[in-house]
């Protein structure tokens, strides 16, 4: 998944070369933007953000993120992969 802070609203907005691109509107300051994109993907997954978690990536663009309490399946649907 590729991170792009500060932008004008927070979408998933698909996905380009193989990655989810994600936008959220915080700026990349204090770990806000990681936080906003694991609130992001709780919502859509239908967990809680704690259940969220950045695995690998955490100081740059390019992220490995953990859900847990849902299967990939389902995951894949919430988030509008293929």
């Amino acid at each position: 998944m590729r991170l792009q802070p500060r932008a004008h609203r927070e979408e998933l907005a698909g996905v380009r070369d193989g990655v989810l691109l994600v936008r959220v509107t915080a700026p990349p300051v204090d770990e806000r933007a990681n936080r906003a994109l694991c609130k992001l993907i709780a919502k859509r997954a239908g967990v809680a953000p704690s259940r969220v978690t950045i695995v690998r990536g955490g100081h740059g663009r390019d992220k490995l993120v953990r859900v847990e309490g849902v299967d990939a399946a389902q995951l894949d649907a919430a988030l509008g992969l293929p």
